[in-house]
């Protein structure tokens, strides 16, 4: 994955990557408002020496209290110290589950202990500080060496007594819902980029070079309105646009040998290849005085459904000799006629790589300036290899967010295994852009606004000219 897929998996997700960021917040503050508030009271202890009458005696007695400050405050947590503490109290607790409450300090080149206690009570918090500080007291001086007159040498002097806290230490609610936030968003951050590399559904044209070395010779929007075949219901749309970039790149593909003849074809079932075949036609036919549509799927013909034609007499008619092809052939928009399925035979593959299928493809392509086959997919039958032959080169149609990268390749290798010409893959069902807003259904009107008297007639001469015109490869 390169930058732009960690963006685009990122830009993809983002919803999702917010809700998990807002239910992690809202499940850590429900967690914060299920914890104890908590207290914390400290007290204070001053360590002494308690030999010496002269100077230099007090001053080793300082600095022998100052090497004996942190051997204390690690005493203040031990079973000697905690144990007299709890029987004192009362506790219902251990030495070693009251130390986990327990913070010991001791400021840099002082003599002082601060023991600091954290309790769901403020006033035991308070009770506990006092106690510890106590019992560390008389232990200390058990522990300590005796002076010539039988005395503790160090004595520990408790010189702040622990208050009872007004306000809770915690839980900091504040910050617990902020990590729960930074979790959950660090969690749909994570699952975008998982769903990113997992994911093989061809999406847009990146991901078709992804899979092929194929060119992407158009994209078709999706259409909200999905009555009407799109070159006659919605001419001005941005899918319409669409088949006719088609239409300008199939022209350009081979300027010393035009393209006469193609087979449209799929990966698998379902990814638009009929409908591309039947608008491909009608753009073809702005350009092309003569076009000629073929239902070659003689496995699941959708034609004639389509463009409301009848289908008994066909393609299977001519190949088993029952009708000529100018009898069976029908017209249907300006400049665009028909050649239905016929009726489905039990062998259409034999009936396709027939010589009669290649005799009737030269007539077809002598007659018409332009021929458009619509076959099967190519991954569960062989059909589209045979007829891809008869043709100038074979168009694969991908759907958008449905077919698989792996699905896509081995459609193309296919055609390349059998020596057949890949003109191109077409990416059907694409997610509308913010540049297609000049399209749409009151696209005409605005035109006709702008040819009005002083509306820029010219302007919108030279715009749609420009539409038009072939994209630089």
């Amino acid at each position: 994955m390169d930058p732009h897929d960690y963006w685009t998996a990122l830009r993809r997700r983002w919803i999702t990557i917010l809700l998990l960021g807002l239910v992690g917040g809202a499940a850590a503050y429900g967690y914060a408002a299920t914890l104890s508030p908590s207290y914390r009271s400290s007290s204070s202890v001053f360590v002494s020496s308690t030999q010496g009458d002269t100077t230099t005696e007090l001053v080793q007695g300082s600095t022998f209290s100052q090497d004996l400050v942190q051997s204390y405050a690690q005493l203040a947590t031990t079973p000697a110290v905690l144990e007299p503490v709890i029987t004192r109290l009362g506790l219902e607790t251990t030495p070693t589950a009251l130390a986990r409450s327990i913070t010991v300090d001791t400021p840099l080149n002082t003599v002082i202990i601060d023991v600091a206690v954290t309790d769901a009570v403020p006033e035991q918090a308070a009770r506990i500080s006092d106690a510890i500080s106590d019992s560390l007291a008389d232990v200390a001086g058990d522990l300590a060496p005796a002076n010539a007159s039988g005395d503790p040498s160090v004595e520990l002097t408790t010189v702040a007594e622990a208050q009872v806290p007004r306000n809770p230490i915690g839980p900091n609610t504040r910050l617990i819902a902020l990590t729960g936030i930074l979790a959950g968003l660090a969690l749909g951050v994570l699952y975008a980029l998982a769903r990113q590399v997992l994911d093989t559904r061809i999406r847009t044209d990146r991901d078709v070079a992804r899979a092929t070395d194929a060119p992407v010779v158009g994209q078709v929007e999706r259409r909200d309105q999905a009555d009407g075949i799109t070159m006659l219901a919605a001419p001005h749309s941005a899918a319409a646009e669409g088949y006719r970039r088609i239409r300008t790149n199939l022209e350009f593909a081979d300027v010393d040998t035009p393209i006469r003849s193609l087979a449209v074809t799929s990966a698998v079932p379902g990814e638009g290849k009929t409908t591309t075949a039947v608008n491909l036609a009608l753009a073809l036919s702005e350009h092309a005085e003569s076009v000629l549509l073929v239902d070659a799927d003689l496995r699941r013909p959708t034609v004639a459904d389509q463009t409301g034609l009848e289908g008994a007499v066909g393609l299977t008619t001519i190949l088993v000799g029952g009708a000529r092809a100018e009898d069976a052939v029908q017209p249907w928009a300006p400049g665009v006629d028909v050649l239905t399925s016929g009726t489905v035979p039990p062998n259409p593959n034999q009936l396709l790589g027939s010589a009669a299928m290649a005799t009737l493809m030269a007539d077809l392509t002598a007659r018409y300036e332009f021929v458009v086959l619509d076959t099967p997919p190519i991954l569960p039958a062989a059909d589209a290899l045979t007829l891809a032959h008869l043709t100038d080169g074979a168009v694969v149609v991908t759907r958008a967010r449905s077919t698989r990268r792996a699905q896509l390749a081995e459609a193309v290798d296919a055609l390349d295994a059998v020596k057949a010409r890949t003109l191109g893959v077409v990416l059907t069902r694409v997610a509308p852009s913010k540049r297609t807003s000049y399209y749409g259904p009151d696209a005409a009107a605005a035109s006709a606004a702008d040819a009005a008297p002083g509306g820029g007639a010219v302007a919108t001469d030279e715009r749609a000219a420009e539409e038009t015109r072939p994209a630089a490869n």
